[in-house]
């Protein structure tokens, strides 16, 4: 059975039900487009289907983009892995470690016993959380007036850390920082960076962060879940188009049909379209575990309308590289050992197989993150992918 035989019917049904408002999927080898495909409406009512052109907001995988820029800049001598990251970006020496709060409710804080490296936020070990995840980072964002992450402020930034750097895994704000190294070491803006270093030689012309009036026509609206589970569109969801800093942690917009370039690009070990995005070596090494014994952990909401608990693949153990999580046995998907993915908050999700050398990747603009009907649909998703490709 072929890719459209086994996938279309899953996701038209998924939208026809209103599993989803809309949903876009898409799987690439090594040489090219296997499948793409668009079902349901980018706002709910509107009568506007979702094609496989579609703008979503991307969210989170944002970070392999960001990740890719910032071993560009390593491959050229220009950063270094190991070295304290406040020597490129200074304010990171002045972040503290919480410690808890103290009678009168104010945070208590402590230097960290280590500095933290550029590695260790590519890997998530530095010590950051997000609010969403973190009960202890939203009553410190409470007590001290620091805004949330989606507003795009400098401020948000200044957050302490949970723990030493190095001690365990933990998912925050990490690439956002990474962003602000990427700038400060090129010179440029985020994403005057990401057109001229990464989106352009990889021919994704439509992801960005600022959304240009041809993205805008067909751009699908963020959905949330009410507590009755039916679905309604959120106009008002959307990233700050002149924010003080490009959320390198998740700020982008684009479509599949890109990301599938993005995923091409990292099958091909760095090459795309005959230009040398990233040296073979940096893929590879990317692709490796680089936190030691250290586990990737389950996320548990702090803040429920906009994550549930997270988990990929429960009970299995799962590390990370340089900008993707590696699953570090078979999926029950099918996805292989030592395969790469994230995903973005509003329930998007790509993956990497370096082994089968395939890839995919998956869009729906639905909140709260790792929302029961569309990470099923995923699932489902990548599930159909192997089975027809087997």
């Amino acid at each position: 059975m072929s890719l459209t035989q086994s996938i279309d019917p899953i996701l038209n049904e998924a939208a026809a039900e209103g599993a989803v408002p809309g949903v876009v999927a898409g799987v690439t080898s090594a040489d090219g487009d296997l499948y793409l495909g668009g079902f349901g409406e980018r706002v709910l009512g509107s009568g506007e289907a979702m094609t496989p052109d579609t703008v979503g907001w991307i969210a989170s995988m944002t970070k392999a983009v960001t990740s890719t820029a910032a071993m560009q800049l390593v491959e050229q001598g220009r950063l270094d892995l190991d070295a304290p990251a406040a020597a490129v970006v200074p304010y990171l020496d002045e972040i503290q470690v919480l410690e808890g709060f103290s009678d009168n409710g104010k945070p208590r804080t402590r230097r960290p016993r280590s500095a933290v490296t550029l590695r260790q936020l590519l890997t998530h070990t530095a010590g950051f959380s997000y609010e969403i995840w973190s009960d202890a980072i939203v009553r410190y964002q409470e007590v001290t007036g620091t805004p949330g992450i989606i507003t795009c402020e400098d401020a948000t930034l200044t957050i302490p850390l949970l723990f030493d750097p190095g001690d365990r895994w933990d998912y925050g704000i990490n690439i956002d920082w990474v962003g602000k190294i990427v700038e400060t070491a090129s010179g440029q803006r985020l994403g005057d960076y990401f057109r001229e270093h990464v989106l352009g030689p990889l021919g994704m012309n439509d992801t960005a962060f600022r959304i240009t009036d041809g993205m805008r026509t067909r751009l699908a609206r963020i959905h949330q879940r009410g507590e009755d589970g039916t679905l309604e569109p959120q106009m008002e969801l959307e990233l700050p188009q002149d924010p003080e800093f490009q959320m390198g942690g998740g700020g982008l917009y684009g479509t599949v049909g890109d990301y599938l370039r993005f995923i091409r690009m990292i099958l091909n070990r760095g090459l795309a379209d005959g230009e040398q995005v990233l040296k073979p070596e940096t893929v590879e090494t990317m692709s490796r575990n680089q936190m030691g014994d250290l586990l990737v952990c389950g996320l548990t909401t702090a803040i429920p309308t906009l994550s549930n608990d997270a988990e990929f693949f429960p009970g299995m153990k799962k590390s990370w590289g340089l900008g993707f999580m590696i699953n570090n046995e078979q999926a029950p998907t099918g996805r292989s050992a030592g395969s790469l993915g994230w995903a973005g908050l509003a329930n998007s999700f790509f993956w990497i197989d370096p082994a089968k050398g395939i890839g995919g990747a998956y869009l729906t603009q639905v909140l709260p993150f790792a929302d029961e009907k569309s990470f099923a649909l995923y699932m489902a998703f990548e599930q159909a992918t192997y089975e027809a490709l087997a």
